[in-house]
């Protein structure tokens, strides 16, 4: 039911936003065209694209993706795009929710609550999921996010080798996922140098053979764009007109620290939201679009990083960052709103006590137990051969077994 619940829901922002939808597609088009070029064309295709197309600011997989619908009509590989990507935001609800519930596996936690709490987080996290995925068709982000949410699931399984590749995955797809890396030190410590090393080599592939056979490819990195009046970079004291120098390096760097300090605090599921928040706290444009990054934080902080009911901050996200955009008529303001909602949500994930349960990053042998949930039981490498499943449905937000009365 929770399931077509946010179908439902998911399918009625799509009708209400596809006919004024894919604002920027183009931009993945003309990517999505120029990378399979090769020499075959006028020379700033293929591995001379960031070279000659500096404003294209996607990943090269974003790229190779796009062009998947190039051989259809532009306005029918643009509407299968929008259909894909708004799929890929009802997944990430579902693996969010089954990140949840192998993170909380054995803690007696009640997870007829923890499908209420993905659906409450749910429905304030795809509005915004359909104005990345379909008002503005960034297929970059909408890739960078969902190899971010692969990544999470494959850290609550302790799985090394594959958050690796899907962090990889996620920087191939968009640059400043770079931010999310930091969710590598929420494994276990003799796991660190397995998935640096699978992240690196896939990040290497990727980008390597762009700046290697073409240095200009450099010039990508310095592209600029205006600093708007709405941006928290105002607040801060920031007046120059464009992008300046060091704010590109200071976005990664900033979410990288706040990122490893959530991870060494124990609030590692904090690590998407603080490194979207580093993102909107120093970008010099305000684009509804980055919203869906912080409301994938907020999601995953809801029902990963907190035990409560309602989901509160994936609420607060949408209203004060998206809502604000149609109540506040004035730039400043806006700005203030941005910063302070971005000043908030960083203190109170690092700061406000939380009661932490779970895994905590790392597996913990459990003891068989009765809980809410049904017995407990320990997985593959944790002491003992793996039992295999425990009877009954499956411990997911949306297959649980009922809660305790």
């Amino acid at each position: 039911m929770h399931l077509i619940l946010l179908s439902a829901w998911t399918v009625l922002w799509f009708v209400l936003v596809e006919p004024h939808g894919g604002f920027s597609w183009h931009y993945l088009r003309t990517g999505g065209q120029l990378i399979y070029q090769g020499a075959s064309g006028n020379g700033t295709g293929g591995l001379n694209l960031y070279a000659h197309h500096p404003e294209l600011q996607m990943g090269p997989l974003s790229f190779l993706t796009a062009g998947l619908f190039n051989p259809c009509p532009e306005v029918i590989g643009q509407l299968l795009a929008a259909a894909l990507m708004s799929l890929l935001g009802l997944v990430i609800v579902v693996l969010a929710g089954r990140s949840a519930a192998h993170h909380f596996l054995g803690t007696g936690t009640n997870h007829q609550r923890l499908r209420q709490r993905v659906l409450i987080a749910g429905l304030a996290f795809i509005p915004m999921w359909i104005e990345v995925a379909v008002r503005f068709g960034h297929l970059d982000d909408v890739l960078a996010l969902f190899f971010t949410a692969l990544a999470v699931r494959a850290v609550t399984r302790g799985d090394a080798a594959l958050t690796g590749v899907f962090l990889a995955l996620a920087m191939d797809s968009k640059p400043t996922a770079l931010a999310f890396l930091p969710l590598l030190l929420a494994l276990p410590r003799e796991k660190w140098l397995r998935a640096g090393l699978w992240c690196a080599g896939l990040v290497a592939i990727a980008w390597l053979p762009f700046f290697l056979g073409d240095s200009q490819s450099f010039a990508a990195a310095k592209f600029a764009i205006p600093n708007q009046s709405a941006s928290a970079l105002r607040w801060l004291g920031v007046d120059d007109p464009t992008t300046p120098g060091w704010d590109r390096p200071a976005q990664a760097a900033l979410g990288l620290v706040l990122g490893a300090l959530a991870v060494w605090r124990g609030r590692w599921a904090a690590v998407v939201l603080l490194g979207a928040n580093a993102r909107i706290v120093l970008d010099p444009s305000v684009y509804t679009y980055y919203t869906a990054s912080v409301l994938l934080g907020t999601l995953l902080w809801d029902v990963i990083g907190q035990r409560r009911l309602v989901p509160w901050w994936s609420w607060l996200g949408l209203l004060f960052l998206y809502g604000s955009i149609f109540a506040v008529p004035d730039d400043a303001a806006r700005g203030l709103i941005r910063l302070a909602f971005v000043a908030v949500s960083t203190a109170y994930v690092l700061l406000w006590p939380v009661r932490e349960r779970g895994r905590q990053g790392r597996r913990r042998r459990r003891l068989p137990a009765r809980t809410d949930e049904g017995p407990a039981h320990s997985g593959p490498g944790e002491g003992r051969p793996d039992p295999g499943p425990p009877p009954g449905p499956s411990a997911t937000p949306w297959a649980g077994p009922p809660a305790a009365p």
